[in-house]
This record gives structure tokens, sequence and C-alpha cells, in this order.
């Protein structure tokens, strides 16, 4: 029996090419040993020779010496088909392969590349892309820890046989190597990275000639790896002492630039298994029906915490690898732009998410029309013409990065950047991708501050366009919905002085995610260490360097956070303590009103720096020090609930009024945090801090949508620091984020009485998930709220603008229930807002009421307050055929007239629809098959003084009931018999 090559479930069929390799070796085992046969074979005879010898390689290492030197004599094509057949086991068997059988394969490859075989590059191709980015597994870690061992000590053969297999293995080591910088240590990972630095490295200094031949995709690599100090002097020198290379014709990094990559360098970071299944999608899953592929593929390839960063290459892959036919784009097949929107939604690191983008914009930076495909660029162009007008956010976010790039990229070199945009946006135009950038210059949800910078770009550019409108198309695509994501600032430039300030400058200069991360960590240490003297000599400048110190950390964690000196918990004590010595501390009770004359700690305060800045970035450093606050008694939670609350609050505000607010008339009063907060918006997108003590007004109108856009940007923060709250704080115990948030809830009740309505309108609103049909959070509304503010909120619940108790009859009857041991104020309070929103509900107030009457023994001091609020609720709604019968149907309790209270109040307000209501009850007691109706209505009582008034009723109206009273007569006998006795 052959020893086994792959691993194979009981349910698995037959793989045919293992079969085949097996039966060859099980037909030729006597000839694979000693002495060999000295006949020359056929082809056919040939083919299976290989097959065997490749088996008895894999499976039987102990033999493995002298099966190669089988294969050596009896070679007659280069090693060919032999090199073929191994590299089918590769691409198909890999991940079947026994631990053995792959072993076995890296010796063997060791040995073609000994043999100088042909189309052994091709082999070593195939098995870089066998390493998958972002696995931290030991199978993982070992092929690529023996992949780059391979590479050093082949260097001479291989650089002698095929040197340009050298270029893809720096391709695939750098793009690895960032991944691996990033992950926690540990030794096994330790001697990889220096393995891969040291093999990078030598490549740069020593072949960059072949280096060059990767392409301008060379310098996106190398951005990633700017925090590994033997990468800093390649970067320094790469940028400023270009000669120090060694390579002729090359003087400026801006050659690399003009230099297009090769779709073939994409596939390395994609597994076969991968790509076959993204062009399955993008040729034949039709839009519209993509969503199980989707997430099938997501399960498969990018579920893992670190698995994230493999986005980046399939974007990249997409975009420059995979170029539909025209056939294809013109069907109803899933377009490369809606996939690309998708997997910018799998994004959660603000890195990786940036990353994406420049990947998805990386083209376009140096697009030249003789020289690059559309394509490349196509995908970014309709991901955010398609994205308008329902998801305009993604618009906003992919235009903003866009000029962005623009302007901070390479600012030494900006004409070149400049030059490249504009020749991808004329392109796009002419090649009929779109038919007019009026698509964009024209649109009117795209925020005006954006609108005006893309329209200023075209301009400086002079990109011309023809003045036509959008096409009808665009408006019946759509991409995935996705939260605007964390604006990149622009990096800070430092003052060019001495030879290393220029060093530094120039690295900061060469891209928007790198910096010399040194000199930046120096800056601000430097201003955190100066923090307290600066706050001393003047507390307008103390809070300027408060915000300058967050902006910065935001940039330094977000573009690439790996590990570095500043520790957030380190950063928040010092912030902390340089406030407290200066007679502020952090996060303190709002003790004083929000329209206080003189002191408004929402505004312009040490906390509302930090609150605000969160709720730009939600960068996962910035929520630790906001942690490290709450370890240390600090009411972060509370303080952030209530800014969210009130920029809500100040929205509302906004939206009552016709039309957009101008910001820069103060046409409109008391929108005093939402001035601030879109002010500092501005600011952080530009990477400009503002005046911290007075807010800059915008001169730009600002329109609704926009203030929309910002208050659930504001209850996003605030969840997110609840989950990261749970997540680190509360592991152990059973805290759920609406006990958090009730916590935060009932701590702000006690600050701020004359804004709580507001508050629990915007959690109701905000965050219904974590709120709605909450009991203690109910409780506390009507123990804290007076009659006015319960009045209001009663209004808005009756406009539909939110919930308190959700659409779950059970939910609301439990409440109801436990409601009755509240004291009388607070059991007269929850009934006036139930009333409001029963009334407009899809709750079954007929299951409430039928619920409270028959559940139990009823008490006439403890129910009492419920029981005339179900009588009310019963008065405002409508007597329907379901809720009259089960009026009809009560049990006669202590409340004894309830059911005849109803009724009499539908006789007066809805005659008509009572009356109809009754018919139908009626109706299940007429006797139409000539039973009796006793054996009908056995088992049925019905309501005693419902009855008795429908008695009184109709003797009153005469005949006009005869109908209900014929088929209630039982019922109506019992009850004369009853009194009679």
């Amino acid at each position: 029996m052959a020893p086994v090559l792959i691993r194979k479930a009981s349910h698995e069929a037959e793989n045919q090419y293992e079969l085949s390799l097996r039966q060859a070796f099980e037909a030729l085992e006597p000839q694979l040993r000693p002495p060999f046969c000295l006949t020359i074979p056929n082809q056919q005879e040939y083919l299976q020779l290989n097959r065997a010898i490749l088996y008895g390689v894999l499976c039987e290492p102990h033999f493995a010496e002298i099966h190669i030197k089988h294969l050596h004599a009896k070679v007659t094509d280069g090693y060919c088909l032999f090199v073929s057949l191994l590299v089918r086991i590769v691409n198909d068997l890999y991940v079947k392969l026994v631990d053995s059988a792959t072993n076995q394969l890296i010796w063997l490859t060791k040995q073609m590349i000994d043999v100088l075989a042909v189309g052994f590059d091709g082999l070593l191709f195939c098995l870089l892309r066998q390493i998958v980015g972002g696995d931290f597994s030991d199978e993982n870690i070992w092929l690529c820890s023996e992949l780059v061992r391979l590479f050093l000590l082949k260097w001479d053969s291989l650089l002698e046989g095929e040197p340009f297999v050298l270029n893809s293995a720096l391709y695939t080591f750098l793009r690895l190597l960032a991944d691996h910088y990033r992950f926690s240590s540990n030794a096994k990972l330790d001697a990889l990275k220096q393995l891969e630095i040291d093999f990078c490295v030598k490549m740069l200094r020593e072949q960059f000639h072949l280096c060059l031949k990767i392409g301008r995709d060379l310098v996106r690599l190398l951005q990633d790896l700017i925090d590994v100090p033997e990468f800093q002097a390649i970067w320094k020198d790469l940028v400023l002492n270009p000669k120090v290379f060694k390579t002729p014709g090359f003087s400026d990094i801006s050659q690399l630039y003009h230099l297009r990559t090769s779709s073939r360098y994409f596939l390395l970071r994609i597994t076969p298994e991968m790509e076959s299944q993204l062009r399955f999608l993008l040729t034949h899953v039709k839009f519209g029906s993509q969503m199980r592929y989707q997430v099938w593929f997501a399960k498969k390839f990018l579920l893992g915490p670190e698995r994230e960063t493999l986005i980046v290459d399939i974007v990249r892959f997409i975009c420059c690898g995979h170029h539909p036919s025209n056939e294809i784009i013109q069907s109803d097949v899933i377009p490369r732009w809606a996939v690309v929107g998708w997997l910018l939604t799998c994004c959660r690191k603000n890195y990786v998410a940036a990353n994406l983008k420049l990947a998805l914009f990386y083209d376009w930076l140096f697009f030249e029309e003789t020289m690059d495909n559309i394509m490349n660029i196509e995908p970014a162009m309709l991901l955010m013409v398609y994205s308008i007008p329902k998801y305009i956010v993604m618009t906003h976010t992919l235009l903003d990065f866009l000029l962005l790039l623009v302007e901070n990229y390479d600012v030494d070199r900006s004409d070149i950047i400049m030059k490249g945009v504009a020749s991808a946006f004329g392109a796009l135009v002419q090649k009929g991708v779109v038919r007019s950038l009026e698509v964009l210059t024209s649109c009117k949800e795209l925020y005006p501050l954006l609108k005006e910078k893309l329209g200023r770009f075209l301009s400086v550019t002079k990109v011309g366009f023809p003045k036509e409108s959008q096409p009808r198309s665009l408006a019946c695509h759509s991409s995935p919905t996705v939260s605007l994501p964390t604006p990149t600032p622009s990096p800070e430039r430092q003052p060019k002085a001495t030879r290393e300030h220029e060093l530094t400058r120039s690295a900061d200069a060469c891209s928007l995610l790198v910096s010399t991360r040194e000199s930046h960590m120096d800056s601000i240490e430097s201003l955190v260490q100066n923090l307290g003297e600066t706050i001393r000599n003047s507390s307008t400048m103390g809070l300027e360097n408060l915000e300058e110190v967050l902006f910065s950390l935001v940039r330094l964690w977000s573009q690439q956070p790996v590990k570095s000196s500043i520790c957030p918990e380190v950063v928040s004590s010092k912030i902390a303590k340089e406030f407290e010595l200066n007679g502020y501390k952090l996060f303190p009770p709002l003790e004083h009103l929000p329209d206080a004359p003189h002191h408004d700690d929402e505004i312009g305060s040490a906390t509302a720096l930090i609150i605000r800045t969160f709720i730009f970035s939600q960068d996962e450093k910035m929520q630790e020090m906001l942690l490290s606050w709450s370890k240390n008694g600090f009411p972060v939670g509370a303080r952030l609930l209530s800014y969210a609350s009130r920029l809500a609050q100040e929205a509302d505000m906004v939206k009552n009024v016709m039309v957009d607010i101008n910001f820069g008339e103060n046409s409109y009063s008391g929108i005093t945090i939402l001035t601030f907060h879109v002010d500092g918006y501005f600011s952080f997108l530009n990477g400009r801090k503002g005046d911290s003590s007075k807010s800059i007004i915008c001169t730009s109108k600002i329109d609704k949508e926009f203030v929309g856009m910002l208050v659930d940007r504001a209850f996003t923060a605030y969840r997110c620091f609840l989950t990261y709250k749970r997540t680190n704080l509360h592991k152990e115990a059973d805290t759920s984020l609406s006990k958090l948030l009730f916590s935060n809830l009932r701590l702000c009740s006690q600050w701020e009485k004359k804004r709580l309505k507001f508050l629990f309108g915007s959690i109701f609103r905000h965050l219904a998930d974590l709120s709605v049909s909450g009991e203690d959070i109910i409780k506390l509304i009507v123990s804290q709220l007076d009659h006015a503010d319960l009045i209001d909120m009663q209004l808005e619940i009756g406009l539909k603008k939110y919930s308190i108790f959700g659409e779950s009859t059970e939910i609301v009857s439990h409440l109801i229930k436990n409601s009755l041991c509240w004291n009388c104020l607070e059991q007269h309070k929850l009934w006036g807002l139930l009333r409001s929103e029963l009334a407009v509900s899809k709750v079954q107030v007929e299951k409430i009421i039928l619920e409270f009457f028959c559940s139990r023994q009823l008490d006439a001091n403890t129910d009492a307050i419920a029981v005339g609020g179900l009588l009310a609720l019963c008065n405002s709604c409508a007597p329907t055929p379901e809720l009259v019968g089960t009026i009809m149907l009560l049990p006669n309790n202590v409340f004894q007239d309830f059911a005849a209270a109803a009724l009499a109040t539908w006789a007066v307000s809805n005659a008509s629809m009572l009356f109809d209501s009754l018919s139908k009850f009626s109706e299940k007691f007429d006797d139409k098959n000539g039973h009796s109706t006793s054996s009908i209505t056995a088992g049925i009582t019905i309501n005693r003084s419902a009855i008795l008034w429908l008695l009184d009723h109709f003797n009153a109206q005469g005949t006009i009931g005869f109908n209900i009273l014929t088929n209630l007569s039982a019922s109506i006998q019992g009850e004369k018999a009853a009194e009679q006795s």
C-alpha cells in the first residue's frame, strides 16, 4: 500500500491528481529501487516515471536521495515536466499535504534550484503565494521562515539562474514584514522578522536595479515599514541620497512613481484559492445576489484578528489584477467597485482602512495615459459616483482622502501628484467611464467645503470636462452602507534647519502614511512634558497645546499602530495631573448649567477637547486613554453621553429651521456646542489645531444631513467606548451595554435636570437597541422628569419620533406588572407615556388588558392606578373587533364596571365601529348549524358589566341591537337569573 500524501476527510471524494501520482508510484514502485533500468522511456513512460518519483520523494523521506538520483539519471527535458508536476502539487494540494510532505516539498525545491531546473522560478512564485497574510499559525510561520531562508541560502544560484524571482520574494517579504512587525512578539516570530529584514535589506542595498522592476508599489510597501529601524536609513537614502544605491540612471524617487507595477506582483499576496473565488464572484455572480458569496468569502479568508490586512492586497488585486471583459462590464454581474465598497466596510482598524484607500487610489497619483491602464483607476471613480446620493458618506470619505493625498503625499513632488490625479480624472471622462465630472462638482449632497476643494483642484489643474449631467444609470446603482471612517489628517511639517531636520522633512513629505516616527514621537513627548508650564503661562495656550498633543497622537496611532514609546495610560495620567495642578480636574461633574453666562465645561475645556477628538477619531489608543481615566474614577462615559446628547439637542434646533444654517453669520443662537463641534471637525479634517478658547466659526453653510452625520458619529463613539469598557473592565461580570448606559444616565440625571428630557429623547433615537423597553431607564424617566417635560415627550412619542416601550406585547405587560410597586406619582407618569405610545404603536392592547385582568387576583388598592391607565388607554384606542371582544370576555373581578365603562365611552366617541365590532363578536354565538345555543357558548363567560350595559343601552334604543341581543341571549338569561337570585 502506498504511503499517504494528503489529508482527506471521510466524506471527500478522491483527488484525481493525487490519485494519478499514487497509481504511478504503485505501478512503478519496483523500478524505483536500485539497480535502475537503463532503457530510455518513451513519452508516456517518462510522464509516469516523473509522477512516481515525485510521489516517492514526497512520501518516502528516507528514500528521497535515491529518488532524486534516479530523476537526475533519467531527465531529458531540463526537469521541465517534473517542475510542472511540482507546481500543480503546490497550487492544488498544498493545504492538504501531510506535514512530512511539506518538509519534502521545500527540500525538493532546493534541489531544483541547485540544478537550475526549467521553470523553478514559477515553482518559487507558487510557494510564495501559499504564505497567507495575517495568518500567525505555526504552519504559516514555518512556511514563511523556510522560504526566506531558502532565498538567503540560494542567493547566488538565484542571481545566476532567475534573478527576477528575487523581486517576487522582495515584494512578498516586505508585505509580510509589515504585518509581522505589528504583531506581539514571540520567539518564532522574532526570528522570522529578523530573517525577513536581512533578506529585504540585502536586496535593497545590493540589487536595487532588480528592486526597481517592482515599480511604484515598492514605495507603497516601504511606507508600511518606516517603524523598522533598518528601513529608516533606506528611506532617507531613497529620498535624499539615491546615488548610494549605485544604480545607473536612478537619481530620484519620482522615477519609481512612473513605473507601473505588473499585475503578477498582486497575485503574490492572494492564494490560488482566493483568486479563484474572487474571479468567480466578479464574473458569475449577479449584482444583488452577492451577499451569501461575500459572507462565505469573509468567513473563509478574512476571519481572524489579523486577517483584516489581507483586504488591502485583495483591493490591489481587484484594481490591477482583474480586468473584466466588455461583455462582463455590460452584464448584470457584480461590478468591481461594489466589491471594493463591501471590502471597505469590512475594515475595523483605521490604519487598514487608510491603507485600503491608498491601494485604491495609488495609480491615480502617478497616472499617465500612455503607460497606465484606465481599468486600474475605474473602481475608485465608480464607487464614488454610484454612492450618490444614497450612500453619500462613501463618496465624502473617498474624495476627501484623494484630495488629502494630493496635498500631502509628497509635498516636494506635488507637481507629479497633481498631474497624475488630473490625468486620471481627464482619462476617466475621455474614455467614457463617467460622462462628466459635474456628477461630483454639481452634487448637492456633497459637503460644501469638499466640493469647493475639488473645484479648486480642477481649476488649478485645468481639467476639462463637458457640461453634461449625471447619467441616468447612476441612480439605479447602490453600494454597501458604511459609517464615515476617520479622516486622515495631513502630517505636521517641521521647519528646515539642519541636515537632520532636512532628512526628517523629506521622509515625512514622501507619504501621508509615513513619517519619521522617532522625531514625531519626540515632538509629542516634548509637548506633553511642556504641558504644565504652558497651562501656567496661559490657559488658552494650554488648551491649544493639549489639542496639538491629541491630534498628533491620533495621527501617530491611526496611521501605523505598532509599538511606540508613547503609552496611552502614561499620557492620560500626565495630562490629568498637569491640569489638576493648575486647578482643573478632567471630566468633572456638570454642576454648571449649559446656559451659565461665564462657564460651560462642555465647550472649550480640556474635557471637551478630549471628547471631541475621540468622537472624530474613535481610535483604539484614544479609547485606552479614556479607559484609563475611567479606571481612576472620572465619569468619562457620562460626560461623553452628555456631550452627544447636547449635540443632538442643538442639531434638532437646526433641523427645525427651514433653511440651512450659516455659521459664519451667527444667524441662529443657542447652537454653541454644535458650532464648537463643527469647527473642531474641520480642524481635525484639515490636520490643524483651532483656537480652543474661542471656536473658529466656519463660514460655509452647513446642511442638515451633515449635522445629522456629526450627531450619529458622536453616539457611535459613545457606543464604541461602552463596548471597549465592557470588554476590558467587565470581562468576568455580566455587565451589558444597557447596564453601562443606565449607569451613565443615572449620573447625568444628577447633573442636568434642565436637559434631561433631551438626554432621554436622544438615547431612544440614537441608542434604541440599548434603551427601548429598559425598565430601569423608564423608571428613571418617571422619577426625574416633571409633568411639563413628560408632556413634551408624550407629544414626540405621539409623532413617532422615537419609541420608549418597543413593540413587544410581552415586555410591555411585564413592565406594567412590575410598575405596580412604584409610588403613585411614578405610576401616573408611566401611564401617561404608555397611553401616548400604545395608541400609535403595533402593540396588541387587547392582549395587555387580558393579561392584566386574567393573570392573578386583582387588588383594589394596589392595582387601581394601572386599571385607570388601562381604561384611559382603551378610550384612546379604536374599538376594533379584537379589542371589543377582549373587553366582552374580561372576568368579573373587583373592578366590576371596567368593561361597561369602556363600552360606554366608545358608544359616544365611535358608536358605529363599536357596534360593528359587537356584531362580529356576537356572530360567534349565532346558531347557524342547528346546534343549541347553550352548546356553542359552553365554557364562555361574558363580562357581567358589559352584558348589563348592553341590556340598558338596547332597551333605551328599542330594537336596534336585536341581532346582538339574540345571539348573546344565553348569557343575558344567565345574567337575569343571577340578578333575580
